[in-house]
Order: C-alpha cells, then structure tokens, then sequence
C-alpha cells in the first residue's frame, strides 16, 4: 500500500520529468526557415552554375533546370555575381530581392537588379519558378541570348577630304591543284583571267605556288565589280575557289595604288572599333521579343592621310607622259604632309623608287654646296666667284655644259647658269665634312621612318680627298639623293627648318641621325638664288606659273643624263626626275605639267 505522501511524491517527479522532457523537445526541433534561407541557396547555386541545385530551391524543378541552362548558354557567361536583397514577407507569400552581375565574354559586364517570389511547399520556403527568377522583364518560355553588334569599319581619307579606302566586300580567288583535273591548262587560263589585276601572275608561278601548297593557294583579291566580270570563267576551272570576305576596297584604282595598298597594310589593325552587344529576349521558336539591354557599337573616327588627291593626280598624269622612267615627290613645307609619290608604269618596273631610288642630284645639289659655302663663310649670293667654261682642281678637269663660260660672276649668277666650274672650285675649298653636314640640314642623309611609306633620303658622305669634294660639289662623284630627299631640300629652303615628313594621321615619324637646323642667312641666300633661276635662268619655261622658286640639275650617268627640277611655290615642295631624261628642261616641263593642272588655290 503507498502512502499518500509518497504518491504526492511520485506526481510531483511525473510532472517534472513531462516539464523537462517538454523543454528538450523545444530546443531539438528546428524553427522553419525564413524565404532569405531559401532564396540565398538559389542565387548561389545559380552563380556555381549548379542548374540542378538551383532548381531543387523552387517548386518546379523541371522547368527551372533547362531555364538555367539556357541562361548560361545563351549569354555565353563566363561567371555570374548574385546576391539577396531585402525581404517582404506576406503570410506564405515573400519577395527577395536580387542583384545578379553577369560576366560576358570580351570583358563586358551586364549587372541589373529583380525579385524572387517565394511561398510554402510543405511548409518550407521555396522560390516560386518564374522566368522573372532570371531576369525582370523576362516573359514565361522566354530565354536570354547575347548578340554582337560590329562597329562600322572606319574610312580612310585624303587630304583634300574624299575617301580613297571604304569598307566593302572582295572576293578571295583561290587554286587547289590537287583538287584540279588539269593543273598546268588551268593555270593558263588563270593567267589570262586575272593578269590585267595582277601583271604578276604567270601560269609557271601558279603552277609552282600551287603544287607547293598543300590545299587552296591564295591568287589575287578582287574587288567585287572585277570579279562579276570574270566570274563565269573561273567557275568553271576545276580547282578554283572563291571566298567573299570584308575588306577596305580603294575608291579609285588609279589613284597611287601602290602608295594605298601599303596605307591599307599599315592601317587595317586601326580601323575596327569597338563592337557592340546586347541580350535580347528569344521565345521558344528563337525569334527576339525585346531587347534587354543595349550596348552600342563604337566606331573608330576615320583615318586621314597626308595625299592629296588633286595634287597626286596632276603629279600622276604629268610623269605619265614621259616614255623614260619620271617621278615626282610633292611635299607641304608648312607640315611635312607627303601630298604626292607619283611615279609612271616604266618607273614601277623597279619597284616605289620615287621615294627610295638613290641617284646622282647633278646640280641641284648646287643647293647645297651653296648652302654649305654660305655656312662655312666662302660666299654669299654676291660673292665674286670664277665661272671659267673648264677648270682644273687636282687630277680632275671640270668642264660646264658646252663649256660656257661667265668669267667672273656672283655666286647668284653661277648658280642662276648653272656654272660647274664655280661650285667644283667652292667645294674643293670646304672641309672634307662640309657638305655632309650641309646636306643634314636639308635633310638629305638622315633616315625617316615614314609610316606606310619607304623612304631613302640620300648618301652624302664625308670626302677627305680633293677630287671627290670637287666632283660632290656640282652632284656628281659619290652623292646619292632620292626625290623624296630632294622634295625635302626644298621643302626645307621654303619652311626655313626641314619639316617633319608623314602620311598617316596619328602615325609619328621617327628620325634617325643627325639633323642639325638650316642656318638662317642659308635660307635667305638660296631663295633668291633659286628664285633667279625661274625668272632668268635655266628653268624660264616654267616661270609663268606663279611665284616658283627651284633649281635645274642635268648628272651624267653612263648610257645619258638624267634630267631633274628642284623647288616650291607657295606651300608647295617639289622634286621631279626623268631618269635618262637628258635635258633638265624636260624636267622641268613635267614639273609644270603638274603645276597648271592644279586647281585655283594650290
């Protein structure tokens, strides 16, 4: 029998031990988790690009597994930044902010801001699946999809202001000799076909490039218009194929093509800009429905170079009327501006020698040696200096031109007539380094780094021995010049300091070695001697054109002479050779072929 205080005892402990057992129950079972739990666990496997996880954190994950899939894919993403925001809770309904931060390829970054929408399953929070999960303004069965958008190529224009490249279309024509039924036959027939593109092209080097090949060998580029007019032709060779490509086709073919497919080399890594992107919605048939962000393409300004087509194509059609080999460098003193490098088919046989060919000045180098006279304190313009019709220094007799002579004259009148005699006896008094340095500061002897253009501007070296200053001294012995180096000798007479020469805008040129500055009371000598020599010397043919200023040269190389005219007018330099041209004269009419084709102003 229990007592009674014992059983007061007993369903005291029973009491107790239910009180106990009820708080550990309490503190074991776990609180339902908030709609941010959920919503954090969807948006960090959505940036691990863990589609199946992502999914398992909504209630329909079916659907959600291919969207973030599609997601991924469509955009191209190479990582994703996702966060929550803040949270609005409404009974078994919530929204959770998001901030997702896509990384697209070719560094673009496409960051927005949206809102989950969560509710219960079984009581627990989940994402309620939604398109507007992935983006706002995404539709139900809509995806996302990054397009590019390609930046208009730039231009490249001329001084003057038109264009002389603009991006169009070519066709690439290439010749697969494996593929060909008759590989020596075929090669024939290209040869005809495409040799008033390429005056290179030969069966022999088709058969030779082709069968070294392995697969397609690249023939010739045409502009789309060449290429419809031989196009039936070249279809019908077996082995032949042709590929449409972008490119920046020449406006005119006949303007300083050569000089303009080395421009289009030089610049074809700066005319593209910047592309443009944007993410479009797509349905399920993969038709865009709206654009979800933008990005516009940016393009490049267009390039500029220095020629000018007026000047180039009076310059061009002036040395094209010589049988001989003629070109013609025409260089802006105030700038430097390069506004023409004209030389006629006969020249191009030895490639761009208007601005690289070295040849003998004759006397235009009297520019020279009548600068370094006038630097070394022998003379000025009004100087007495003998004009004898032959004299004879050293071992060497020096005659002039039909052995004329002046007897005593000023150095203007000497170099007016052109008088041999006179500067060989100049130079021959002159430091063996004299006209070295003289012709530096004309800029003829220093190498200029044109971009887009080879140059050479002259040989002029130090001459220790007598008859070797005395033959330099009226442009025979051992001096070389190009007319590039000439267009700069007057350019620099003209400007007062050598200009920096270029071609392409943006494109700094580099110089290397010495360059000293003309002295000025050079410069004031030699512009009215060089002008004398258009009023009342030996270039009177072109003195109706204006105020020019130059100076004759005739230099006797084996076989004939070539004829050459040196000078400006205005703000225009030039240099002019007719190589084997015999009479400056000639020469000298190039040059004002050139001048009167110009129009009002130049």
């Amino acid at each position: 029998m229990i007592s009674r205080e014992h059983g007061r005892a007993t369903r005291v402990l029973i009491v107790l031990v239910a009180a106990i057992t009820a708080v550990a129950a309490s503190a074991c079972t776990p609180k339902p988790q908030g709609p941010e739990s959920a919503a954090d666990s969807f948006v960090s496997a959505l940036a691990e690009r863990d589609s199946a996880a992502a999914a398992q954190a909504t209630d329909r994950p079916d659907l959600a597994t291919a969207a973030v899939d599609q997601a991924w894919d469509g955009l191209q993403a190479e990582s994703l930044d996702a966060a929550t925001g803040a949270v609005s809770v409404n009974g078994d309904t919530a929204t959770v902010d998001y901030t997702y931060t896509w990384h697209l390829p070719k560094d673009r970054t496409w960051t927005y801001d949206g809102a989950l929408q969560m509710g219960r399953r079984d009581g627990a929070w989940v994402v309620r699946w939604n398109s507007t999960d992935l983006h706002p303004k995404l539709g139900d069965t809509q995806s996302m999809v990054l397009r590019s958008t390609s930046a208009p190529r730039a231009r490249v224009n001329e001084h003057a202001g038109s264009d002389v490249l603009v991006p169009g279309v070519v066709q690439g024509v290439s010749f697969d000799a494996a593929e060909s039924t008759d590989v020596v036959g075929t090669a024939r027939t290209l040869e005809r076909i495409l040799k008033p593109f390429d005056a290179s092209i030969t069966a022999q080097s088709i058969v030779e490039s082709a069968t070294a090949t392995q697969g397609p060998y690249r023939l010739v580029t045409l502009r789309d218009e060449d290429y419809d007019a031989v196009a039936p032709g070249l279809l019908a060779l077996s082995g032949v194929s042709v590929t449409e490509q972008s490119d920046l086709v020449s406006t005119d073919r006949t303007f300083a093509p050569d000089l303009v497919s080395q421009v289009k080399k030089t610049v074809m890594d700066r005319v593209d800009g910047a592309a443009g992107w944007s993410v479009v919605a797509v349905n399920t048939n993969g038709a865009d429905t709206g654009v979800l962000t933008e990005t516009a393409p940016q393009p490049v300004p267009s390039i500029s170079i220095s020629l000018d087509r007026p000047v180039q194509v009076a310059a061009q059609n002036a040395v094209n009327v010589s049988r001989d080999q003629a070109m013609m460098v025409v260089i802006q003193p105030s700038t430097g501006d390069i506004l023409a490098v004209a030389q006629n088919p006969a020249a191009d046989r030895d490639g761009p020698v208007a601005s690289t060919g070295l040849y003998p000045p004759g006397s235009t180098f009297k520019i020279i040696t009548a600068g370094a006279a006038i630097e070394e304190g022998l003379a000025t313009p009004e100087t007495t200096v003998p004009c004898p019709g032959r004299i004879v220094i050293g071992e060497r007799s020096v005659p002039n031109y039909n052995e004329f002579s002046l007897g005593d004259v000023s150095m203007n009148t000497a170099f007016t007539r052109s008088c041999n005699t006179s500067f060989a006896k100049l130079a021959s008094e002159m430091s063996a380094s004299a006209l070295t340095d003289a012709a530096a500061m004309f800029g003829v002897g220093p190498d200029y780094g044109v971009v887009g253009l080879p140059t050479e501007s002259g040989s002029v070296p130090p001459a220790e021995e007598l008859v070797q200053r005395t033959e330099d001294g009226f442009g025979q012995g051992k001096v070389l010049v190009s007319t590039f180096g000439m267009a700069l000798a007057a350019a620099t007479v003209a400007h007062g300091s050598t200009p920096v020469p270029r071609l392409i805008q943006g494109e700094e040129t580099t110089i290397d070695g010495d360059h000293p500055q003309i002295e000025p009371a050079m410069v004031d000598g030699l512009r009215g001697m060089m002008r004398s020599v258009v009023t009342s010397g030996t270039a009177d043919r072109i003195a109706d054109q204006g105020e020019v200023y130059g100076k004759t040269g005739e230099a006797e190389v084996e076989g004939g002479s070539h004829a050459w005219f040196v000078g400006y007018r205005g703000d225009l330099a030039f240099a002019t050779l007719v190589v084997r041209g015999g009479s400056s004269d000639n020469a000298v009419a190039v040059t004002r072929d050139m001048i009167t084709a110009l129009p009002a102003g130049y």
